[in-house]
């Protein structure tokens, strides 16, 4: 697994900034790497609520001195038609950046939907193991309480792989060790996630 991070020096880098890489987003960052051989000088972008797309985005932006439309499934369609049209006149590279590929999107304006569909798309998946179990001892770590060299490994076995729920375990769990001043074992993370209802839990 590598690590990308915006080229620039930034105080907060531990909040997020870097973007970690494995297979679930591979073919999404090369994609944006490689925005000098787009066959239109526009993409989609999508991917699940946590997933880090806007990071990303802003790294290409960084990379490439395009721009980037967040959420852009929820913008104005004349001004996203606009924005196309002077992106591909320009040649500058735009990144549309959404929860869902384009033909999901309830599009009215006909000559919008012609381009979107016309559009190269790539993908954030949902993360795989590796990457998952990085995003885990990301938060853990960044969140300040103390925790058990074995916790990682075991979360990663019982909690749902996806980063909304990595992040809401997390902290959870960094809350009820900062409430308690107790240092999160295993048998306190299987306490705190039997006692939420929050995520279905396997028996050790």
């Amino acid at each position: 697994m590598r690590q990308i991070s915006l080229p620039f020096d930034r105080p907060d880098r531990a909040s997020g900034e870097d973007f970690l890489v494995s297979d679930a987003n591979r073919i999404a960052v090369r994609h944006l790497e490689n925005w000098r051989g787009w066959p239109l000088a526009i993409s989609v972008l999508s991917g699940p609520p946590l997933s880090g797309r806007s990071t990303l985005g802003r790294h290409f932006v960084a990379q490439s001195g395009g721009t980037m439309i967040d959420d852009a499934q929820r913008q104005d369609e004349q001004a996203l038609f606009n924005a196309w049209n002077d992106a591909q006149t320009a040649q500058r590279p735009l990144l549309l950046i959404a929860d869902a590929p384009p033909a999901l999107w309830q599009v009215a304006l006909p000559d919008l939907r012609s381009r979107l569909a016309a559009a190269p798309h790539v993908a954030l998946e949902q993360p795989d193991e590796a990457l998952a179990r990085a995003l885990i001892e990301r938060f853990l770590a960044s969140a300040g309480a103390s925790y058990a060299a074995d916790l990682p490994e075991w979360l990663l076995r019982r909690i749902e792989r996806s980063y909304a729920a990595i992040a809401a375990v997390t902290r959870m769990l960094d809350e009820a060790a900062l409430s308690s001043g107790r240092k999160i074992s295993t048998a306190m993370a299987k306490d705190v996630l039997q006692d939420a209802g929050f995520l279905p839990i396997v028996p050790d």
